[in-house]
């Protein structure tokens, strides 16, 4: 079965839109085709969150709340969902408690940022936590910038609403939302534009075989998160887009003893207690990756096949040991994910080739991660420098060693002249931490640019190795940490 339009639900109607051009964003649609003008524009880049709307989708039987940047979200990835914008909270009794909330805690003031605010901590309202507190707030509104206000009205709103949130109308309809987005078939293809230009979302990895095989120049895309830059920003002209969402075998997660294995659509978000799980040094990665809308939208593969050498999963995978499944048709190969990248922008992978899945060894018992994300801000911002260990030792000695770097050259690699260095040492000789670090300069030639200088590249690195192996020889990381002391994140588990 197929369909031509792009369909949702916009208070409680069914949308069908079919004749979209394949880059327009949800933003575009909502201001300029239905003209809710609410939810604004800002950065344009899934920045500042002034664009932040929620989609509800069905997920195991119940709905799902995800707040997402509206600005880079293409059109078509709202097919099957029930958009949820700033206009929709309102009834004809009053404000929706969260909006009242914001008013009782003054936490507006020129209002441009103020739709995005509500949005999200409208979600927030209806994700169910066990906890909310102030950590989990600000966690919340990483994605909400807002240059006029303190956010301390902002968060006692949330705290004032979002603890014990009062019912809407949005939980009593719930049943009559989860049956009308049954309506949206799935396994349904869908395919709006003619062969020169569209946007399609096939609905099985069959359709999505036969669709790269006729049009091996299209764009593949899960959350959309980068190549929404690309037409915003880049003002790439895309003529034809796929987008994965549909595919019911690419949104699966398998846990077992050793392994996991994380599906191309999968978002950071789904699979984020999982990889948390591994470690706190990871958890705390996937905590300050992106924003909660970025990570309610990208997906963990997307952040490997864009080919980034800045992103943050790959340097992690690679020191775990992973394995991509690449599919083209019926058949498939199996890659170490560090031979995936080649160089800057350039990966092992065929025109018709598609990254189906990743495989992630999980960490023995004798095994030590560390992960350490370095950027100019706390939260929402790209690396400088990215760096994952894994360091197994028995009794004093390292019997093997993988550290993965990103943001020090055009690809994510690893650090083989440093590995070797270490591994047969004890892990309490110093002399061997300053080694390790000194063979970082034959790994690598960083790169300077506006985040960070070469120098500066390499200084970090060289001191991440000896951090590192001093923490997993006994220092506290409350002697080798700003902040995020593993112990104490241990000790909140």
């Amino acid at each position: 079965m197929s369909r031509s339009t792009i369909s949702f639900l916009r208070r409680g109607r069914r949308i069908d839109v079919s004749d979209a051009d394949p880059r327009m964003t949800l933003l575009e649609w909502l201001r300029l085709s239905e003209r809710s003008t609410g939810t604004k524009e800002g950065c344009a880049e899934g920045d500042c969150g002034a664009c932040t709307v929620v989609l509800a989708r069905e997920r195991q039987g119940r709905l799902v709340y995800e707040p997402v940047n509206a600005c880079i979200l293409l059109l078509g990835q709202a097919d099957g969902a029930d958009v949820i914008t700033v206009e929709d909270l309102e009834t004809a009794k009053g404000l929706h408690p969260i909006q009242d909330a914001m008013v009782k805690r003054h936490g507006s003031q020129c209002g441009y940022c103020t739709p995005g605010i509500v949005m999200s901590l409208f979600a927030l309202s209806h994700a169910h936590l066990d906890t909310i507190n102030r950590d989990v707030i600000n966690d919340a509104l990483a994605g909400n910038l807002c240059r006029c206000t303190g956010y301390k009205p902002i968060v006692d709103a949330a705290l004032y609403q979002c603890v014990a949130p009062a019912p809407d109308h949005f939980d009593s309809r719930e049943s009559v939302t989860l049956a009308e987005l049954a309506n949206f078939k799935a396994g349904e293809d869908v395919f709006v534009g003619t062969d020169d230009a569209f946007f399609a979302a096939p609905g099985s990895e069959a359709s999505l075989a036969f669709l790269l095989k006729g049009h091996p120049d299209a764009i593949l895309v899960a959350g959309a998160t980068d190549v929404g830059l690309w037409i915003t920003k880049g003002l790439q002209d895309l003529k034809k887009i796929i987008w994965l969402g549909r595919i019911r075998s690419l949104a699966t997660i398998e846990d077992s003893e050793t392994t996991l294995t994380i599906g191309a659509s999968i978002t950071h978000q789904q699979a984020l207690p999982k990889l948390a799980a591994m470690d706190p040094d990871i958890a705390e990665l996937g905590r300050r990756f992106g924003s909660t809308q970025v990570r309610m939208s990208g997906t963990v593969v997307g952040n490997i096949a864009n080919g980034s050498p800045i992103g943050d999963w790959p340097p992690v995978f690679i020191a775990l040991g992973s394995t991509l499944e690449l599919r083209e048709g019926f058949s498939s190969r199996k890659l170490p994910l560090e031979d995936f990248f080649i160089a800057y922008r350039k990966q092992n992978r065929e025109p018709q080739e598609y990254l189906r899945r990743i495989t992630i060894q999980k960490p023995g018992p004798d095994d030590h991660i560390r992960v350490f994300k370095v950027t100019k801000r706390r939260d929402e911002d790209i690396s400088a420098v990215m760096g994952a260990f894994k360091i197994t030792v028995k009794g004093d000695v390292v019997t093997d060693a993988r550290i993965a770097f990103g943001g020090m050259a055009g690809i994510p690699k690893r650090a083989h002249h440093a590995e070797r260095v270490i591994i047969g040492a004890s892990i309490k000789d110093i002399a061997t931490w300053r080694a390790g670090a000194e063979a970082i300069e034959r790994d690598f030639e960083p790169l300077s640019d506006h985040r960070a200088s070469a120098e500066y590249r390499m200084r970090v690195a060289r001191n991440l190795v000896i951090k590192t192996l001093a923490e997993i020889a006994g220092v506290p990381s409350t002697t080798t940490r700003i902040f995020a002391h593993r112990e104490s994140i241990h000790a909140s588990e």
